[in-house]
């Protein structure tokens, strides 16, 4: 009879690659939707809604920055009431379905509140995809394995950064608009059926499950690693933590930690970054080069698919090697190749003009640029992850199943919107007051200012 208490499928339905696939889809639903719009966003707004084309650069801020805003302020309820439920799959699902109903709403609008309206929905899902996402991954991965799970994580986030506005941008100038949409509700298919199927192993009543909880509550000898000096005020936090001002003194605790505020500088340049440059990228090329949403596509495809294929090895150096030199070799080089992407098409540069080299520069410095990216991107998940792992191996009891890496990725997310509403705020600012190179100058500055951060504050843990 004990048997009949399993769900059909169980064995495979709960393993860990299940999980992970499932995990992994979800991430990249949630970044391809995220980015699809951009290099479309100038003919929904000019050709759909029938505005000024001369708006389209703020418009495009408006929508992109606010995108971030919602997840901002989002994400500490998200994970605040996922604590609360036992499954982790139920607020995976209720956000499935709040970003169906909002890509249909942005698909179909014929009007800019609808199509804000619409994107609102996509962020909060979004949001609680990620702060619940990344909290079952790092579940289900041993510490050892933290970097290289998350690189390969990453790799597929940034497959969806980068196949969202590359396969638009191409549909619509081939297909039609209506094609276009057609494929992210393919993707969204593919999605319901993966988080249908998951059933998490920890949340499933089955022979001896009481003894594995008792058993998965003792650290293994993978968790039991020396710690370093930087650790102390975590591994001495009082083991009445949660009578002791509740999820609060969680918080002050968590934030008072210098690793912690660097992985969250990391998290929140990275995202300022990359949301930035998506901002200006169409408009700048178009008036540059005069590119259409095929070639502007193809830039962003130039940027984004060396991450896909570099994440893995970024990650494999993090666990080898540390956090600390491969993050800051990755911003210091960072710096020459945003400087110079930059300079193409701008007049006072006649040698990059765009009837002489200044495509081929700026291809390069996107490509350049991309392969660099894998070094920074997801350095600051990793280093939170360390912090809790650290923390879990002094005191398993310490936080109930799950809630402690929850708490933690909501900070994560909360710091990814932040990033990704500042960076186009920022970017769509400058751009329109002093041009494209000037904005550049600044996110070089940014850039630099971050590797310094890194060499003085970020783990150093090669095996």
């Amino acid at each position: 009879m004990e048997e009949d208490a399993e769900p059909w499928g169980y064995k495979w339905r709960s393993s860990r690659l299940l999980v992970h696939t499932t995990i992994t889809i979800a991430l990249f639903t949630e970044t391809f939707l995220a980015s699809f719009l951009t290099p479309i966003m100038g003919y929904m707004l000019e050709v759909r809604l029938h505005l000024d084309p001369s708006q389209t650069q703020r418009y495009t801020t408006i929508l992109l920055s606010s995108y971030g805003f919602v997840g901002l302020v989002s994400a500490p309820a998200i994970a605040y009431f996922a604590e609360k439920i036992t499954s982790q799959k139920v607020p995976l699902l209720i956000s499935l379905a709040g970003c169906l109903v909002g890509t249909l709403m942005v698909a179909l609008t014929s009007s800019f509140w609808v199509l804000f309206l619409g994107r609102v929905l996509q962020s909060l899902s979004g949001s609680a995809t990620w702060v619940v996402g990344f909290a079952l991954l790092a579940t289900n991965v041993k510490r050892k394995n933290l970097g290289s799970s998350m690189g390969m994580a990453m790799s597929f986030v940034t497959a969806g950064t980068v196949a969202g506005p590359t396969l638009s941008g191409a549909l619509l100038q081939l297909f039609g608009y209506w094609a276009t949409w057609s494929l992210p509700i393919v993707l969204l298919t593919f999605d319901i059926i993966g988080r249908l199927l998951m059933i998490e192993p920890q949340n499933v009543s089955t022979p001896g499950s009481d003894l594995a909880k008792s058993s998965d509550a003792t650290p293994n000898n993978d968790d039991l690693e020396v710690l370093d000096e930087s650790t102390t005020l975590l591994s001495n936090a009082s083991p009445n933590f949660e009578q002791n001002g509740g999820r609060w003194a969680y918080f002050r605790a968590f934030l008072s930690d210098a690793r912690v505020l660097t992985g969250l500088a990391n998290i929140l340049i990275v995202a300022s970054l990359l949301s930035g440059i998506n901002n200006t990228l169409p408009v700048h090329l178009r008036e540059a080069f005069g590119w259409n949403s095929l070639l502007v596509s193809t830039m962003f495809f130039c940027i984004q698919i060396p991450n896909i294929l570099l994440g893995g090895i970024a990650g494999w150096l993090r666990d080898r090697l540390g956090l600390r030199r491969p993050t800051t070799l990755g911003w210091l080089v960072i710096v020459p190749l945003i400087l110079l992407l930059g300079a193409p098409g701008d007049p006072r540069f006649p040698w990059a003009s765009g009837d002489t080299a200044g495509k081929p520069i700026f291809t390069g410095c996107a490509i350049g640029l991309g392969s660099v990216l894998p070094l920074v991107r997801g350095v600051g998940a990793v280093q939170l992850a360390y912090v809790v792992k650290d923390w879990e191996a002094k005191d398993p009891h310490l936080f109930e199943l799950n809630k402690s890496n929850l708490r933690v990725f909501s900070v994560t997310e909360t710091i990814f919107s932040l990033g990704g509403m500042l960076g186009p705020l920022l970017t769509g600012s400058l751009f329109e007051t002093v041009g494209f190179f000037y904005m550049t100058m600044v996110l070089a500055a940014i850039s630099l200012t971050q590797a310094a951060v890194s060499w003085r504050w970020l783990s150093d843990r090669g095996n």
